[in-house]
């Protein structure tokens, strides 16, 4: 019950990490908002968990706003923003990916960021306390060929996580990352551009421990970031990658 008491947003919470990480969140005694563009299966695993589901494209200032203002009429102060939702583009030269491609990647997995920084952060200045946790990626720290964009706004996310921690120490507010190896989620096909064992044994042969990162994997990392436990860690893009930045 580590997180006991505590209201958490998790964006993108309808599957995949997002999922494992709420999951978790819940068992920890948290209040959990999931947040995602995928109604029925927020609405599903809200069910499941006892929590709120809030249908929102992380992109548009005012769902994000409309989230928010639905979890504080929920919960009340909010503790916990998980910036988690996140797409990625199939492997391609850079010179190749279509524009409209590009500003969709953007705006998924950095305008969210800005935007939640938007809508929570202000409150909990004025509370003088909370925890954001980015979900990064190794490719923000050692990019693979192909997925050049993709690595791109995850090293943005790594790089936003750093100044706003520095910026938002003062206030008592925390605010990490993390960096997970490629996983078994719906991602994971995109980022291979095809699910085969030749392509799952090329990408496993990166990684030292030999195996892809887990929904469980994510979660434990991040319940440890977000509880008290780490009251002293700030401006950390912690890697759970079975040692493939090695």
């Amino acid at each position: 019950m580590r997180l006991q008491g505590k209201v958490a947003i998790v964006t993108g919470a309808a599957s995949g990490f997002g999922a494992g990480i709420a999951r978790r969140f819940a068992v920890e005694g948290a209040h959990v908002v999931l947040a995602d563009v995928n109604e029925a299966a927020g609405q599903k695993l809200a069910a499941e968990l006892g929590g709120l589901a809030v249908t929102v494209d992380v992109s548009d200032s005012a769902d994000v706003a409309r989230l928010a203002r639905l979890a504080r009429e929920r919960h009340g102060d909010i503790d916990i923003v998980v910036n988690n939702a996140g797409i990625g583009h199939t492997p391609q030269p850079l010179d190749t990916l279509d524009e409209a491609v590009f500003e969709q990647l953007f705006a998924v997995n950095a305008r969210s960021v800005f935007l939640t920084a938007r809508h929570f952060v202000p409150a909990m200045k004025e509370n003088k306390r909370g925890v954001i946790l980015n979900i990064a990626s190794t490719g923000g720290v050692s990019p693979r060929p192909n997925l050049t964009w993709y690595n791109a706004s995850k090293g943005w996310m790594i790089t936003a996580t750093r100044a706003m921690a520095v910026e938002l120490a003062p206030f008592g507010i925390r605010v990490n990352a993390l960096n997970p190896v490629a996983g078994e989620t719906p991602l994971l096909a995109t980022f291979m551009g095809e699910d085969t064992p030749a392509m799952r044994a090329k990408f496993l042969a990166t990684i030292p421990l030999g195996r892809f990162s887990t929904p469980p994997d994510i979660a434990a990392a991040a319940c440890f970031l977000c509880s008290d436990e780490a009251s002293m860690i700030t401006g950390v893009a912690l890697e759970v990658d079975g040692g493939r930045c090695i």
